[in-house]
């Protein structure tokens, strides 16, 4: 028995229930000071795990913005782009030890800028480790988003030098207002993730950036006066690849948001907002890009599902799921608006869409907190300097707190807005900040890392089965074979001859006994095609996938917002060599097959042969083609 069941039985035995009464009330409150304890210093434990490993997931997002900037842009910069994003970390780290961390958590001076100190070098025994790694990987992102916007032309050196220029002085001092205790902390701003630190930031320099440096080539047409008409498409070469980048980013962003939640109720909260505002942003941008472009946009869709995660990474901790459905529908809009606005109105070449997904919806999540802050969020605590709680406009809080984020937009965007540009224009004069024409044509991999390319050993084509319109220029009014006549079947699949021979009339004669039979044709009759060929006996054939040209227009096709021209169009080529079958069958039934009543169905060429040799056996001509031992 325990000295507490000792005491209570002794108490009893004397009668003396008052006092057991007290004593035992009192052993009640110290065990539950004592289980208060204990559960604080678990929840400290907890929460400082989950802090680190916010930290590993918010590094994990380097991979997602590779793999978006990579699918993106074109093949021959894939390697030019990874080379960036990894270097975006390292270059980082190096800056941020020697800098950039004491500007953003050192000692607060007159609410501007933290004092620079050394204290992971003098006294790494006390040194505050995890803060340390948490904000390194929020800067790193930052200087990530900068990357894709001026993808393609820039010269790697002067991007390792302004990416060290973010991480060093542009963020730290920035974030130091927001989150080291600085002058907009101190008034009441509230930006929980990064909206405003890290989105907007990172937007604003890849739109300073983009605009300085100038468009790829091409990009825009120009008429002879030289001005732009005409915005060009430069489709991504790689889909996949984006898409996994954005499920990637997706996943880190719970630990973005969610790192520095304290309580269970706090995390969960987050991981709701977090959720809602990016699906809510791609469902509305589906529906829009469907009624706009006639087509649901795929790379439109998934720039704004970073769009939404973008919006909700401010006020992800002080709003509710009516708050983050309304942040993601207008992110989902505001994303292919400012698309729009960059390409027909600004005229800055954006690779991958960052400025319309990190500058414009970074500004929205930052002004929406003073709309949609509500103190029915788990762990509330948004309140200006006397102390008084501050509530979102909608929420029945007027305008107070939508005056404190505007005051931190203005301030933060000003100060990105001058140090940037000076930043920008001082490498553009000295090491200059573009690369040379050939080099941009030729592509970044080889020019400047000497990779001929990011997937050796693989062929990067772009044969993807398409059809066309039917219109007045190609339609011939009749889709059945049999019911078409010569005329119209001869004028979709044209039949071009060479002969040394020809007849009274002019038209070459088939005498060789040998002739190669060349078939450019729409990959979606392939399989017909080689159905008809094996059931006429041939045996063997080559073939090509090849793009070409003609009198017909594909189909009208939008990228990004963008008309894309169709005047090359994957076909596909076959050749075979004939010689026991007889000619004039192979193209009947290649004219059969290929059929639709349309121009450009396919065109035949018949060539004389003149030798045929088996290398294997040494057999020539008529035994060379026979498929017999």
């Amino acid at each position: 028995m325990n000295s507490q069941g000792a005491f209570s039985v002794v108490l009893r035995l004397r009668g003396d229930e008052s006092r057991l009464s007290a004593a035992t009330d009192s052993e009640q409150k110290r065990g539950d000071i004592m289980t208060e304890e204990i559960m604080s210093v678990m929840n400290g434990q907890i929460f400082g795990v989950w802090f680190l490993i916010g930290a590993a997931l918010v590094f994990w997002m380097q991979a997602g913005f590779a793999m978006v900037e990579t699918g993106f842009t074109r093949a021959k910069n894939a390697g030019n782009i990874l080379m960036k994003n990894l270097m975006d970390f390292c270059i980082g780290t190096v800056v941020f030890i020697l800098i950039g961390f004491g500007l953003l958590l050192g000692e607060d001076l007159f609410g501007l800028i933290g004092k620079p100190g050394f204290d992971i070098f003098t006294a790494y025994e006390s040194f505050d480790w995890s803060n340390f790694v948490f904000n390194l990987v929020f800067c790193a992102t930052t200087a990530t988003i900068v990357s894709g916007a001026m993808a393609e032309r820039t010269k790697f050196i002067s991007y390792c030098v302004y990416s060290a220029i973010i991480s060093a002085v542009i963020y730290p001092i920035e974030a130091h207002w927001i989150w080291g205790g600085g002058f907009l902390a101190q008034m009441g701003f509230h930006d929980f993730a990064g909206s405003c630190a890290i989105h907007m930031v990172g937007g604003i320099s890849a739109l300073v950036g983009a605009k300085i440096l100038g468009p790829r080539i091409g990009k825009f047409g120009k008429d002879k006066d030289g001005k732009i008409v005409k915005v060009n498409a430069f489709p991504g070469h790689n889909l996949p690849i984006g898409c996994l980048g954005v499920f990637i980013l997706w996943l880190g962003w719970y630990g973005f948001n969610g790192a520095a939640a304290t309580t269970v109720e706090q995390l969960g909260s987050i991981f709701v907002t977090t959720t809602i505002a990016p699906a809510v942003a791609t469902v509305v941008c589906m529906i829009f890009t469907w009624i706009k472009y006639g087509k649901p946009d795929v790379s439109m869709c998934l720039n704004a599902s970073l769009a939404g995660l973008v919006a909700i990474t401010a006020p992800c901790d002080v709003t509710d799921a009516f708050g983050a459905i309304v942040i993601g529908a207008v992110a989902g809009l505001l994303v292919v608006f400012g698309v729009w606005f960059l390409d027909h109105k600004l005229r800055v070449d954006d690779p991958v869409g960052a400025v319309a997904v990190h500058c414009l919806n970074g500004i929205w999540g930052t002004l929406s907190v003073g709309l949609f802050a509500t103190n029915t969020a788990p762990g509330y605590s948004i309140a200006n300097a006397a102390g008084e709680e501050l509530v979102g406009l909608f929420y029945g809080g007027g305008f107070e707190l939508m005056g404190l984020q505007l005051i931190g937009f203005a301030a933060v965007a000003g100060w990105t807005l001058v140090t940037i540009t000076l930043a920008f224009l001082l490498i553009k004069a000295t090491l200059g900040l573009r690369v040379s024409e050939e080099e941009e044509i030729v592509g970044l991999d080889a020019t400047e890392h000497g990779l001929p390319s990011a997937y050796s050993g693989f062929a990067i084509t772009d044969m993807s089965a398409t059809t066309m319109d039917v219109n007045e220029n190609t339609d011939l009014g009749e889709s059945d074979y049999e019911k078409a006549g010569d005329f119209k079947v001869d004028r979709a699949i044209p039949v071009v001859a060479t002969s040394s021979e020809t007849d009274a009339n002019g038209v070459p004669i088939f005498n060789t006994g040998m002739h190669k039979v060349s078939i450019i044709a729409k990959l979606a009759r392939f399989d017909a095609l080689k159905k008809a060929l094996n059931e006429l006996g041939v045996t063997g054939m080559t073939v090509t996938q090849v793009m070409g040209c003609g009198i017909q227009k594909g189909a009208g096709e939008y990228y990004r917002g963008v008309e894309m021209d169709a005047t090359l169009m994957p076909k596909i080529k076959v050749e075979v060599i004939v010689s026991k079958i007889p000619v004039e069958h192979v193209v009947k039934a290649v004219k059969k097959a290929l059929y639709t009543g349309h121009i450009g169905d396919g065109k035949i060429f018949v060539y004389n042969v003149l030798k045929v040799v088996k290398v294997r056996t040494g057999e020539e001509d008529y035994e060379a083609l026979q498929d017999v031992e």
